[in-house]
């Protein structure tokens, strides 16, 4: 049974949550990191395969020739070479080979075993036991030479030399090289990841206002062309759904406006009836509910209108609101509040808030507005003391036309048409409104404005 790529697991790979809270949240830092991750990774096993390959062979090879050097001047003195012949080899090997050498006749070296100190020093350790096969000792203290010290049957050969003679300074250049190819190639990828994210967040910000009902009238397909094609599909939406749009509200407001025609002709022939007759009342009352009707659609239809935003003061925006519903007899209470520059439809933004605290006053005898800022958003709450609206049908109400009748009497309840209005243009500016139970014992209506 053949498995779905999907399915399958590796098992030395870590689980994603495991990463996920050390991975960066944005694609500019994910992009980054899969470059990075390579970069990185070809560097260690490049300076591993350097300095276990290449470092370590070029310094034995160092090593060896001068423990082969140090070997001859020591078999050429125990073999019983002429005093003159001495001196001129060491000479030839000061001048030569930049190999300082002095005989010490009857010295011996300490019986203690040589430590090797450093890479360095292990690997001529390791040569100069091949190759001398004597017993010796390495001073490396000093930071422009090195000393060698060897026992000879009647005495100490001991030789200085440069420490270039040991150790090969391209490791220092090419670390310096890696590491500065690596800094540029990363500014590199800086900008030229720059390029291609930006693309993408002018996409995001052109949805986003389309969003909240602005325009974004510079924004255009660029960048790579997964990203034109995303953008090309987000303006052909966006014509869509205006056009869409367009013909709910043509379609609402050409209803309405022509059902108030007959409306009228009935009001009047209603008129010319006698007062007398029962049924005159019931019919007066129908035209009423149907011209209340009619007013809600059309307010309906308005919510999806041609405003053009515009940046008001949220704050004193939503005082006015309180103002007007405490000179229609309802008891508000409201915090100050500081000044929130907010970019919305003001017209509209106002009926969906006083659609809130109409219906708040209508309800309860006391109501509680408050507003605040958390982060980037601000959060507006009208609480009432009424009867509530049961959990169950915390959603139902935003519904066109739905109305609790046990709970919201209709007489006084209009058409069932503005919390539906009221979310509508909250959604049109890119928030929310949320219904839950009020500290005052009603209703919370909570109304989030991103800013």
């Amino acid at each position: 049974m053949r498995l779905p790529f999907s399915s399958v697991r590796l098992p030395f790979l870590p689980h994603g949550p495991i990463l996920k809270p050390f991975l960066p949240r944005t694609l500019f830092g994910r992009s980054l990191l899969i470059i990075i991750t390579p970069m990185i990774l070809v560097q260690i096993i490049s300076t591993f395969v350097f300095y276990e390959r290449h470092w370590e062979l070029i310094t034995r090879r160092l090593s060896g020739a001068l423990a082969g050097e140090i070997a001859i001047m020591a078999d050429l003195r125990e073999s019983g070479t002429k005093d003159a012949v001495l001196l001129e080899l060491r000479v030839l090997a000061r001048d030569q080979l930049w190999l300082h050498s002095d005989f010490r006749d009857g010295d011996i070296l300490p019986n203690v075993a040589a430590e090797a100190d450093g890479p360095v020093a292990t690997i001529l350790s390791r040569e100069l036991s091949e190759r001398v096969r004597r017993p010796f000792r390495i001073d490396l203290s000093d930071a422009d030479d090195a000393k060698i010290e060897v026992q000879l049957a009647d005495g100490v050969l001991e030789v200085v030399t440069t420490k270039k003679r040991l150790i090969s300074h391209t490791s220092y250049v090419v670390v310096l090289w890696m590491v500065g190819s690596s800094l540029i190639l990363f500014a590199v990828a800086i900008v030229f990841m720059r390029n291609q994210i930006r693309p993408i967040r002018r996409l995001a910000v052109a949805a986003d206002r389309f969003g909240k009902g602005q325009e974004s009238p510079g924004f255009k397909p660029e960048g790579a062309s997964e990203v034109r094609q995303a953008a090309s599909a987000f303006l052909r939406m966006r014509d869509r759904l205006k056009r869409q749009m367009d013909q709910r509200t043509e379609m609402l407001a050409g209803v309405s406006h022509d059902l108030r025609t007959p409306l009228t002709r009935m009001r009047l022939q209603l008129a010319l009836m006698p007062g007398d007759d029962p049924s005159v009342a019931e019919i007066g009352d129908d035209i009423v509910e149907m011209e209340r009707m009619l007013n809600g659609y059309l307010a309906f239809a308005r919510g999806e209108g041609t405003e053009q935003p515009e940046e008001v003061d949220l704050a004193l925006l939503l005082e006015d609101l309180v103002n007007a519903e405490r000179r229609a007899g309802t008891h508000v209470a409201m915090t100050a509040a500081d000044s929130l520059p907010f970019v919305a439809r003001p017209t509209a933004l106002k009926r969906a808030i006083g659609n809130l605290l109409a219906n708040a006053g209508r309800y309860g005898t006391r109501v509680v507005v408050g507003i605040r800022r958390l982060g980037a958003q601000v959060t507006v709450t009208i609480d009432d003391n009424g009867p509530g609206i049961p959990e169950a049908h915390r959603e139902d109400v935003f519904r066109p036309f739905f109305r609790i009748d046990a709970s919201r009497n209709p007489e006084t309840g209009g058409t069932g048409l503005g919390l539906t209005i009221a979310r509508d243009i909250v959604r049109g500016h890119g928030g929310e409104i949320m219904l839950s139970r009020s500290p005052q014992g009603g209703v919370r209506a909570e109304v989030t404005l991103p800013i």
